[in-house]
């Protein structure tokens, strides 16, 4: 049965950045479009705050990345990367995510989630039991099946994936002119 979706309903938007990142590296090698998911997500309904849940390393190389986020409206929600004796690496967000979507559900009808983990299950549960509609949007290639039957709506990433992931660019052989082409969309295919 279709979800109900109307311009009056004030949602919610939760980025698993981490999960969508690592479906978009390896299943197609590219980089999300996070404008453009968001976009999807939304839709012609209210956005009340989105939310990012992301990962500082020591570097913080991704800081631009940060930025560019921020500049799209999205807030940042930063864990810092743990490196424990014998270099296992650790930044995880689940439970922050679970605590923003429980806090968030009293003043939203909506909630999009944005990951394809399975340990999102009793989340989705909890919330729907509440009384909240839950939308999950990932990369159905590498989403958990049980995720995706529990939410009330499960769009899939990986149809139309041109659509919601970056475009890469191609050698350096054009110049910094040709390059802004291409990042301009001016480009013509096979150039």
């Amino acid at each position: 049965m279709p979800v109900i979706k109307h311009p009056a309903q004030r949602v919610a938007v939760l980025i698993d950045v981490q999960n969508l990142y690592h479906s978009a590296k390896n299943l197609y090698g590219k980089r999300v479009d996070f404008r453009a998911i968001l976009a999807a997500a939304v839709g012609d309904r209210q956005l009340v705050r989105a939310f990012a849940y992301v990962v500082r390393t020591e570097t913080e190389e991704e800081k631009s990345f940060f930025e560019a986020l921020e500049k799209l409206g999205i807030e940042i929600r930063v864990k810092d990367l743990q490196i424990f004796y014998g270099g296992e690496k650790k930044a995880d967000w689940d439970v922050g995510i679970a605590i923003d979507g429980v806090r968030l559900s009293k003043s939203v009808d909506v909630i999009v989630l944005m990951s394809g983990d399975g340990d999102f299950v009793p989340l989705v549960d909890y919330l729907k039991n509440e009384g909240t509609q839950i939308e999950v949007m990932a990369f159905g290639k590498s989403a958990s099946g049980r995720l995706r039957e529990a939410s009330d709506e499960f769009f899939d990433l990986s149809e139309g994936a041109d659509k919601y992931l970056l475009r890469t660019r191609g050698p350096r052989t054009g110049g910094a002119a040709a390059e802004k082409k291409v990042e301009d969309g001016e480009a013509e295919k096979g150039e």
